[in-house]
């Protein structure tokens, strides 16, 4: 589908999902409209993060950043219902893709078991054109990498010693900020805990000054964008790819 195209909703028959991404922030800006909106219907949403966001804050040295950031992801992903925080200490800034990040994220799934993995965009740009960072395109494509050997127990062997077995359950993989999204989650009940998640992450915003704009403005105009392409309202898309 092209970026005008119409989307359309969301599976609906799943119990658990778990979300993949870089940094602490990442899934505030957008996806976590949609899982609120998930985790009031029950569903279960964990989180794994690749870094601790260490390298995101230019004012302040990666070793006092890093367990801020920290702190401010849980606090976000507590304000949309999730409760399983995981960081996965590869260097922010400069994760890299390959066996070590494939392996990392293979036993997350693993141990998560989730029906939908849920990640952002690993393209070359963002909706809109602007370019999109290494760290994003990495971790996004040894996750979809990640989700096929979680599957294969002949891929990373030593997993099965740590008890973990393979997990061939996760049907989709949901990439959210994609240029080719298809899918979306109204989010018109959610919107005030999606702003809520975000602004958790005080440290970073206030570290970005001026760049941050307004982190209330710019997730209800991104919402009631996608809103308009999913019969109105507010809304939160992705690009979901079937596994």
């Amino acid at each position: 589908m092209t970026h005008d195209s119409t989307l359309q909703a969301m599976p609906g028959d799943w119990e658990r999902a778990l979300a993949i991404v870089a940094h602490p922030d990442d899934m505030e800006y957008g996806a976590s409209g949609a899982v609120a909106h998930w985790t009031s219907q029950g569903r279960s949403v964990g989180y794994v993060l690749a870094s601790r966001g260490e390298a995101g804050i230019d004012g302040m040295p990666p070793e006092e950043a890093g367990p801020l950031r920290e702190r401010e992801q849980v606090a976000s992903a507590a304000a949309v219902g999730v409760d399983t925080v995981e960081f996965l200490d590869h260097t922010d800034g400069v994760i890299e893709y390959g066996l070590p990040l494939r392996r990392d994220l293979a036993a997350a799934i693993r141990r998560h078991r989730p029906e939908l993995v849920v990640m952002l965009n690993h393209r070359e740009s963002f909706p809109g054109g602007g370019l999109n960072m290494a760290d994003h395109r990495n971790v996004g494509l040894a996750t979809l990498d990640a989700v096929r050997d979680a599957a294969n127990r002949w891929v990373f062997r030593d997993l099965l010693d740590q008890g973990l077995q393979p997990w061939q359950g996760v049907r989709w993989v949901a990439v959210a900020a994609s240029p080719l999204a298809t899918h979306a989650v109204e989010i018109s009940a959610t919107i005030d805990r999606a702003v809520r998640s975000l602004l958790e992450h005080r440290a970073y915003l206030e570290g970005l000054g001026e760049a941050a704009g307004d982190p209330d403005s710019f997730l209800r105009e991104a919402a009631a964008e996608t809103g308009a392409r999913f019969g109105g309202g507010l809304a939160c898309s992705f690009e979901l790819i079937p596994m």
